[in-house]
């Protein structure tokens, strides 16, 4: 595996969760599985700019669960910005759609830590709507 590859895996393990996550009803230990990928100290600006803790991304997962019938991501451009000891940086782009026709396009930017045990975790993420 090379040194990058252990990011892009977690940024489609992760999106796989996502999509699960608000595709399908699922119970409270799942919710608890997605959110420990994240680092007690994340934050995140959305597409619309708003910055989000922790708690806001529990949340808006909270809110969301179950609630995009036939919700899909699909993950391309994947990217390393930057390589060291304690993590990456990444850059994606991410479509998503439903079943209800509602589709959006954006570009991300991750931000890896890694525990001192060495596991993963998103400590920082900005999304930019794509322009037509």
């Amino acid at each position: 595996m090379t040194d990058n590859q252990q990011y892009f895996d977690e940024v489609i393990h992760a999106h796989e969760a996502i999509e699960q996550w608000f595709a399908v009803e699922q119970d409270s230990a799942e919710l608890e599985r997605l959110l420990s990928r994240f680092s007690a100290d994340f934050s995140m600006v959305t597409p619309l700019g708003r910055v989000l803790d922790i708690g806001a991304l529990r949340a808006l997962f909270q809110a969301a669960g179950g609630k995009r019938t036939g919700f899909r991501i699909e993950l391309s451009e994947l990217r390393a910005i930057a390589l060291h000891a304690h993590g990456a940086t990444l850059s994606y782009r991410e479509q998503q759609t439903d079943a209800n026709g509602l589709h959006t396009d954006r570009r991300s930017t991750v931000v890896f830590e890694k525990s001192e045990a060495g596991r993963v975790l998103w400590r920082h993420l900005q999304e930019t709507f794509c322009g037509e």
